[in-house]
């Protein structure tokens, strides 16, 4: 998967799990700060994003760092793809 289905995947559950279209989107977009996620919103987004790629996301080794931007939350996402490709 390359990085701009990433952020695609990324783009299309955000928008899925607030509600709304979620467009314009950067790299930089912050999730809480900017989109205003909460905590359920981040569990929506942690179980649609594992459905649409097929990686599992341990909550135990999720860090508040790797959400905290679009750029940071798909690097995560790439970094399990390709943990899950060496598996």
């Amino acid at each position: 998967m390359s990085r701009q289905e990433v952020l695609l995947t990324i783009e299309k559950a955000l928008g899925e799990v607030l509600e709304r279209p979620v467009t314009g989107l950067t790299e930089d977009t912050a999730l809480f700060d900017e989109l205003h996620l909460n905590s359920l919103a981040v569990l929506g987004l942690l179980m649609t994003v594992e459905e649409s790629t097929g990686i599992a996301i341990d909550p135990e080794q999720l860090d508040i760092d790797h959400l905290r931007t679009v750029r940071s939350f798909a690097d995560y996402v790439e970094a399990a793809l390709r943990e899950g490709e060496a598996s």
